[in-house]
């Protein structure tokens, strides 16, 4: 596996000096761009669209071929591992995910089994592979996967929720069952991100989206803990080259130290975090990652600027930071806001590398 052309955001993972601050973000094909939804389209669903590897090459290159971005995402979903547990996944037009069959009985989760990657979600590593090649070592490919609690939140209450009220029921009533999800859940994500290292994945992103909805106790014993097993049993390198990885809890700013300490290179932050706060409590153990308000996108380009500015600023010098924002684009955006973002960030990150 040899390195891309453009190693700005590999390098910044492992705080190793760039000549500027690397940016990709965070649902960077989606709706907000018109190609992607001509594509969508084509697909005639979001879930035909991931399971084609040729249409998820094609939006997955889609951001690139309109912003100099420093890293490619591969395009799935979260959700494709419970879908591989035969959990039944669909969308429904308007309100998200749902599964057929959430987990409420005991003997179902009894039953729960890791699902083989390769040929389950051999659809997700034939498109990893696939986009590779179409890269052409431009710039890096990240792989991604849930985390083993966030899958769990969507495998037990059947949807995205705001409260997650099966989900904490399970937790304080029936702690074993809860524990039983996340140890097959963690087994899988292990395999699953182990295969998209296997067919080209450069760094690999862990999404902990629900992680802080949790209390202080409950993060660590029911989602830390089994994204410290995955970091323990992934790949450190392919081919002689490491390969970096993120860990990213939504709500999760308070427990950085120890969110550090599980073996990552690096931490995503939400919008709610200083960054050189950030910086000063961990930034000698891990980059960062992060983390403009997704909002500042529908400003004017000139508060974009000023916004993308403050979040350097803080940063300050020197090597470890990956632009991203604090959560994923809205369909909402004005694609020239992004590359108004993209450009300001490489402009203005400069002088903060300068020798």
């Amino acid at each position: 596996m040899s390195r891309p052309k453009n190693d700005t955001f590999l390098r910044a993972l492992l705080r190793q000096p760039t000549p500027y601050t690397p940016i990709w973000i965070m649902r960077q094909a989606g709706r907000y761009l018109p190609e992607y939804n001509q594509t969508r389209a084509r697909a005639g669903s979001f879930l035909d669209l991931c399971k084609s590897p040729d249409l998820a090459t094609e939006v997955t290159l889609q951001p690139l071929a309109r912003f100099p971005l420093d890293a490619a995402i591969l395009f799935s979903d979260i959700l494709t591992i419970p879908d591989a547990m035969g959990l039944g996944l669909y969308f429904a037009e308007g309100e998200g995910p749902r599964f057929e069959r959430p987990l409420r009985e005991e003997w179902e989760i009894r039953d729960l089994d890791v699902p083989d990657p390769t040929t389950h979600l051999r659809y997700v590593l034939d498109a990893v592979a696939q986009i590779r090649r179409a890269l052409d070592n431009e710039v890096p490919l990240i792989g991604f996967s849930g985390s083993p609690f966030t899958l769990a939140c969507y495998m037990i209450e059947g949807r995205g929720k705001t409260d997650f009220a099966e989900t904490k029921r399970m937790l304080y009533a029936r702690p074993d069952l809860l524990h039983r999800i996340l140890e097959v859940n963690a087994r899988a994500v292990i395999d699953y991100l182990n295969a998209q290292i296997e067919a080209g994945a450069q760094a690999v992103m862990v999404f902990d989206t629900w992680g802080g909805i949790l209390s202080h106790a409950a993060y660590h014993e029911f989602s830390l803990r089994y994204m410290q097993q995955i970091m323990q049993g992934i790949a450190r390198s392919r081919d002689g080259e490491l390969v970096p990885r993120i860990v990213f809890t939504k709500g999760g700013g308070l427990w950085l130290e120890s969110m550090a300490d599980i073996g990552v290179d690096a931490l995503g932050l939400d919008w709610t975090v200083d960054i050189g706060a950030a910086r000063r409590r961990v930034g000698e153990r891990v980059a960062l990652q992060g983390n403009l308000d997704p909002s500042v996108l529908f400003a004017s380009p000139e508060v974009v600027r000023t916004e993308a500015g403050k979040i350097l600023e803080s940063f300050g010098k020197g090597a470890g930071h990956v632009f991203n924002l604090g959560h994923g684009v809205s369909q909402f955006t004005p694609p020239e806001h992004v590359a108004m973002l993209v450009d300001a960030v490489h402009e203005l990150s400069r002088p903060l590398h300068a020798a």
